[in-house]
């Protein structure tokens, strides 16, 4: 059956934020005293789990929290240099305009995440911002809560490893787009339900779209 509610991870999977990600992480490794990525560290990084980045980059848990706030300040002052990927737009008002209510969940702030969306901000009815990196289940059961949605209606789309395990861990369906941070072999790894090689892909899924041709 069709999608009655979509939520979206934004950095990744509608943003295209990793290059900024490239250019800011040994920065900020050298101000909370974690250790620097190598480039040729990258590729062996997008095929891991989010506690084994954790592992092998040496970072603090108790840290996190200080550093999620640091990355967030930093992405606000270069949410001009972060572009939305090609195509989100058209993607959103095609859901929208299916009827299909959508929702964002992000480590990012709320704000930050508006200036990058742009006008394709108005198309969501449900912010959840400023996750904590393992925080996103108890958001998604929130936005649930507020839509009045069943969650066999509910899709969750990221990029990450622990986007799908969110969505499992709270009974909803989960979407994996291969753009993003993680590598799509990584994300097949785990089997969700949804792969998404390119952006019109999710209009097809999420509203049942068939295309002739």
């Amino acid at each position: 059956m069709p999608y009655s509610l979509a939520i979206f991870d934004l950095d990744g999977t509608l943003a295209d934020s990793f290059p900024w990600f490239l250019r800011t992480i040994n920065d900020i490794a050298d101000r909370f005293g974690f250790r620097r990525v190598a480039d040729e560290d990258i590729e062996g990084l997008r095929h891991a789990s989010t506690r084994e980045i954790l592992t092998r980059l040496e970072v603090p848990l108790w840290k996190l929290p200080a550093i999620a706030r640091h990355a967030r300040r930093l992405k606000g002052e270069a949410a001009s240099e972060i572009s939305l990927f090609a195509g989100v737009e058209v993607m959103l008002q095609t859901l929208a305009e299916n009827g299909v209510q959508l929702a964002l969940v992000t480590s990012d702030s709320e704000a930050n995440a508006r200036k990058k969306l742009g006008d394709a901000a108005a198309l969501f009815a449900y912010f959840d911002c400023s996750a904590s990196l393992f925080g996103k289940p108890a958001k998604f059961r929130r936005i649930i809560g507020r839509a009045g949605v069943e969650p066999g209606k509910v899709i969750a789309i990221g990029d990450e490893v622990r986007d799908i395990e969110a969505a499992r861990s709270v009974g909803i369906a989960c979407g994996a787009v291969c753009w993003g941070y993680a590598a799509p072999l990584a994300l097949r790894a785990l089997e969700p339900d949804h792969m998404f090689e390119r952006m019109d892909e999710i209009t097809d899924v999420v509203c049942r779209i068939r295309r002739v041709g």
